[in-house]
């Protein structure tokens, strides 16, 4: 029997599990439970947010053992980071589920994130959590460019609710802190994490979500912000009815898709590739798991 092994990442809006068998991903799964809520007026982690993020990973890694893993990894992104009570989460999860988390810097989210999607292929890309989004490039094999900044839906639905005025004027704002050179000259643009690839899924008509289709698919700067307009047109309800989105999703895809045509539009892309690869792929390969 080939060693199974289990990769749970804990990130500020949802919860997800890879199980890994022989070098390959077995499955992939994922359960929203807003770690993040709340961090950006407060700054620490809210009592409810960590109980059921805490019960997710829980459940995650009972799976995994149930589906025969015997190693276990587990990380954490922008909320647990930046969370002022950030190490007592920490210390509250291996308590609970007896598993370490190792809580990575915005440039080792960027860095496992460009491995998980690109390989070792140049490019840009940008991935949008729920309490960060990295922005990373590599030319000539090179890393020439990363930085990671404190913007991701579950801050968006914080601070700006729906408003789409509130939301334009703040992510207009924040998306300076980008110090790009622009000209991407013949780089391929591409972009992971759930906007991104819950709008490719919505632009693409999908009735079911499917990884393999979404990966590759790619959408011009013009579309994206045609789909931004569809969004806006509909309540967080309609939105929902797509079984592709859910409840959780529409409540925080209207400001993560326009926080997405914003920086496209700053950096200069004129189009972009979503891929379902991202920072798990990138973790796992990274630690030698696959």
């Amino acid at each position: 029997m080939h060693e199974k092994i289990a990769v749970v990442d804990v990130g500020s809006n949802s919860v997800r599990l890879m199980l890994l068998a022989d070098g390959k991903i077995l499955y992939k799964r994922t359960a929203i439970t807003r770690l993040g809520e709340g961090l950006s007026t407060s700054g620490r982690l809210q009592p409810s947010a960590i109980d059921r993020t805490i019960a997710q990973i829980a459940e995650f890694l009972q799976t995994a053992r149930t589906d025969g893993a015997t190693k276990f990894f587990a990380y954490a992104t922008a909320a647990v980071r930046g969370a002022t009570n950030g190490n007592e989460f920490v210390e509250m999860v291996k308590k609970a589920c007896d598993v370490r988390l190792e809580v990575l810097s915005g440039e080792e989210e960027a860095r496992i994130g460009l491995v998980g999607a690109l390989g070792d292929e140049d490019g840009v890309l940008l991935d949008i959590g729920g309490g960060s989004t990295e922005l990373i490039v590599r030319r000539g094999g090179k890393i020439v460019y990363s930085k990671s900044i404190d913007v991701g839906v579950v801050r968006l639905k914080d601070l700006c609710g729906e408003d789409k005025q509130a939301l334009a004027r703040f992510c207009a704002e924040r998306v300076k802190e980008y110090d790009f050179e622009k000209g991407l000259k013949d780089s391929h643009v591409y972009a992971v994490g759930g906007t991104a690839t819950t709008l490719a899924a919505w632009a693409l008509r999908l009735e079911r979500y499917d990884g393999e289709v979404v990966t590759g698919s790619r959408f011009t700067l013009g579309q994206i912000k045609t789909l931004i307009d569809e969004l806006f047109l509909l309540s967080t309800a309609e939105i929902a009815c797509n079984s592709c989105v859910g409840e959780k999703r529409a409540q925080v895809i209207k400001g993560g898709a326009l926080w997405l045509g914003v920086v496209l539009d700053y950096i200069g892309a004129e189009a972009v590739i979503v891929s379902d690869n991202d920072n798990l792929d990138g973790y796992a390969k990274t630690r030698g798991l696959i």
